[in-house]
């Protein structure tokens, strides 16, 4: 069984124009280190961003279709690469609303997943854009997802949903060995919760973190924190990219994770589970 995979995550200030950003993707990943079994990580909202919702709606598709997921697919065939595509907006039942699909790509370009974000983001927060309420555009999504990669089972979640143990537990009590977290935190709560809340995650559930931020000033205003990282299941941080534009990369050994369960078996020893239902 291979159980070394190189784990990447590409860092964005991400524009209004979905060309503009593909082509920051593709840079990025022609700098990136090659190996065998890659696995790269784009944030959230990385093809439109700072544009305002309503322009998410404008870019939407169906899953398997519109330029955004095209442009996914070449990349992913081109470098070889298992692409996890953050997130982007993909079609509902509810035309005033999209939903933020986070889309998993093969090194052929076949899609292997997709999961839509459970969580939304409707908060206030003392910063310049003050008031966020991600469900008047965006639909809440109804599954968990866990990807089957050769030797790796993959998380998915999105951004805000990292606040939310229970999704994560869920995915860890189904075999979860890397975790997926492509985000746009905001810089005020970025400061304040983002290294906490992704190494708590990786200790609690034993396994490796990926996750991909948006940072810098975005066309409207909104501020994000950048410092997209890398985290091992003993919570030690591999590789933290800062606040400017780039990417981060480890190579990891994905049988630390069965390796810790055996030493500290939380997962059996956690009476929520079953008992105390």
């Amino acid at each position: 069984m291979a159980t070394n995979w190189r784990l990447s995550a590409i860092q964005l200030t991400s524009v209004p124009d979905p060309a503009a950003n593909l082509a920051a993707v593709k840079h990025y990943l022609q700098q990136l280190p090659t190996a065998q079994q890659h696995l790269v990580l784009l944030p959230e909202c990385f093809a439109v961003f700072g544009g305002g919702d309503k322009l998410q709606l404008a870019h939407q598709a169906a899953i398997g279709e519109g330029p955004i997921q095209q442009g996914c697919q070449q990349l992913a065939r081109e470098f070889g690469v298992y692409l996890v595509a953050g997130s982007q907006p993909t079609t509902t039942n509810d035309p005033q609303r999209f939903a933020a699909s986070s889309l998993v790509y093969s090194p052929t370009g076949q899609l292997l997943a997709d999961y839509q974000k459970l969580h939304m983001f409707d908060v206030s927060v003392a910063d310049n854009t003050g008031s966020y309420r991600e469900s008047a555009t965006t639909l809440a999504g109804e599954k968990i997802s866990l990807c089957q990669l050769p030797d790796l089972k993959l998380g998915l979640s999105i951004c805000y949903d990292v606040r939310f143990a229970g999704l994560m537990q869920a995915l860890a009590a189904n075999g979860m060995q890397v975790l997926t977290v492509p985000s746009a935190f905001t810089r005020l709560t970025g400061a304040a919760h983002w290294h906490t809340l992704l190494k708590a995650r990786a200790i609690e559930n034993q396994c490796f973190v990926l996750a991909a931020n948006q940072t810098g000033v975005h066309a409207n205003g909104r501020e994000t924190y950048g410092h997209s990282l890398i985290i091992d299941p003993w919570g030690e941080v591999l590789a933290d990219a800062g606040t400017g534009p780039g990417w981060v990369s480890a190579q990891i050994d994905i049988s630390l994770c069965q390796q810790l369960g055996q030493k500290m078996p939380v997962h059996q020893h956690n009476r929520f589970n079953s008992e105390l239902k």
